[in-house]
């Protein structure tokens, strides 16, 4: 049939509510459906990445986050149906609802986090609520503007700006959101957004409303709940990583790559990434003296040394107490982290100034494009590559730990050369450990595991690694607070219940080790 020809005002038999709007409000209700994609999506990578920090493992958390939210919004488009009159009330309370709920829905889940153990069931609830309402708000518009349009320039447009919302917030979210607001204000932010919508939305379709005041009133109400959450957020914020943590939190911020907090408590101070503990000032030193000086003792010259990670300085700490080296690579992603071991007064005293040495210079760049992409005229082959990441609790972190990276590490050793990979703990998790053994191994190198106990962590692991064949070490530097050559040898005996065990190998294609590591310390947790 002709579109000119199809029938544009025919009344219905089933919604007899009036659904003439009038001028421009057409357009601009067609506008809202992009401001209600990008928050409908926003909410969602919430959701995600609040399930990626707390429960880890990222590729899990939002496969199925995607997955519960993509099959409420159909269960909400599929409940659509049954709201027969007074679609347009619904269709504002329905924005009101999404508004209050996702809106709150960070606050909401790290509150649930911190105070029960039911977060799965209160995160995949929220996660169903929001997208059910979400799914039910475009079916509702349809219906509303379907006067005013043929049915394919309506559906076409709707569409339109229902996907142009969702790029936006794709973009925005990991650019501009969390690095600006973080987790909790951007949930907020996009929460009055959509209330700012409903109620812009009864001035456009008050013809359709019947009585206004009450709809307005509650728009009010809603705008008024997440505006004053907003202006305390912060607060919010500060508290429960006050309730989370065991010292008080004296420094947060968030960056493009992760959520940075420094507690203090009594003489020390910590440092936790993504609510992960990184390093106690009151023991990190056995962990430092045992990720350096092992490397160096087996070492027969030492000039050039890298760091892969290790922005606080720490390690760079005690590779500058050997006289002999002349250039320290470090390569941190994060300049947050490498600014806060520059210029934080507790990591200058902490890291002996080390980053006001001459002979240290700083990349902030991805470990693995720096290694892959810098010219070797640039940087020429290292004598100690000192790898220095978080445990790989993510895939993000998981591909600095696989074959590929290796190979890609062995290219920067000199002939010679050594590098030395902290492990994750060989008696927490124990599979774990020797999958980064089996991984370097089956990149073509020799390898040298050993452990230390660091109060903070437990019993650690490291491996060593090299071209040519490597001895267990017996004599170090003198002087060190933990590390002598009386007790050196025993770091590279392992008892029974953290020996050697089989393990696939991590590669970029299956990143077993992710899954090893979140299953071990998942027990312990």
């Amino acid at each position: 049939m002709d579109d000119q020809r199809e029938p544009h005002n025919v009344p219905s038999a089933v919604d007899p509510t009036p659904t003439d709007v009038k001028g421009v409000h057409a357009p601009l209700l067609l506008l809202s459906v992009l401001v209600i994609a990008t928050c409908g999506l926003v909410y969602e990578l919430v959701a995600g990445t609040l399930a990626s920090y707390l429960l880890g493992d990222s590729v899990t958390q939002f496969s199925t986050i995607i997955g519960v939210y993509l099959s409420s919004m159909g269960l909400g488009s599929y409940l659509s149906k049954f709201i027969q009159r007074g679609v347009a009330q619904r269709f504002v309370d329905v924005e009101l609802a999404v508004a209050l709920i996702g809106g709150l829905s960070a606050p909401i889940l790290f509150l649930t986090f911190g105070y029960t153990s039911e977060f799965r069931l209160i995160l995949y609830g929220t996660v169903v609520v929001t997208g059910t309402l979400v799914g039910l708000e475009i079916p509702l518009l349809l219906r509303i503007l379907r006067n005013e349009y043929a049915f394919k320039d309506l559906v076409a447009q709707v569409l339109t700006f229902d996907y142009i919302g969702a790029l936006f917030a794709s973009i925005l979210f990991p650019l501009w959101m969390m690095p600006k607001l973080g987790i909790v204000r951007t949930s907020i932010a996009f929460g009055i957004l959509n209330a700012a919508v409903a109620y812009a939305t009864t001035h456009l379709l008050r013809g359709q409303l019947g009585v206004i005041w009450p709809l307005r009133a509650r728009a009010l109400l809603v705008l008024g709940i997440l505006g004053t959450s907003f202006i305390y957020s912060d607060q919010f914020t500060r508290w429960m990583e006050d309730e989370f943590y065991t010292g008080a939190v004296v420094y947060a911020e968030n960056t493009p790559y992760q959520r940075i907090v420094v507690t203090r408590d009594h003489n020390h101070f910590q440092l936790y990434l993504n609510g992960n503990l990184q390093f106690n000032s009151a023991d990190e030193y056995r962990y430092h003296e045992a990720l350096v000086h092992p490397a160096f003792a087996v070492s027969p010259q030492i000039k050039r040394v890298l760091v892969c990670g290790g922005g606080d300085g720490l390690a760079t700490r005690e590779i500058l107490k050997y006289q002999g080296v002349e250039r320290v690579v470090v390569v941190d992603l994060d300049p947050a982290m490498t600014r806060l071991g520059a210029e934080m007064p507790l990591f200058l005293e902490l890291n002996d100034h080390a980053y006001a040495d001459p002979r240290v210079h700083i990349y902030n760049e991805d470990a693995m494009i720096w290694l892959a992409e810098t010219p070797l005229e640039q940087e020429p082959p290292f004598d100690v590559v000192i790898v220095d990441f978080p445990d790989p609790n993510n895939f993000a972190l998981g591909k600095l730990y696989t074959t590929h990276f290796y190979h890609l590490l062995s290219r920067r050793l000199a002939p010679h050369g050594v590098f030395v990979v902290q492990s994750t703990s060989p008696l927490f998790a124990r599979q774990s450990y020797w999958c980064v053994v089996h991984t370097i191994e089956a990149a073509g190198l020799n390898t040298l595991p050993y452990h230390i106990p660091v109060p903070s962590f437990g019993d650690w692991g490291y491996v060593m690694a090299s071209k040519k064949q490597l001895t267990i070490p017996t004599k170090t530097l003198a002087g060190l607070r933990y590390l002598n050559d009386s007790m050196l040898a025993d770091c590279f005996d392992f008892p029974n219940d953290m020996d050697r065990i089989d393990a696939e190998v991590n590669r970029l294609n299956n990143q077993i080790l992710v899954q090893y590591y979140e299953s071990e310390w998942r027990r312990w947790n």
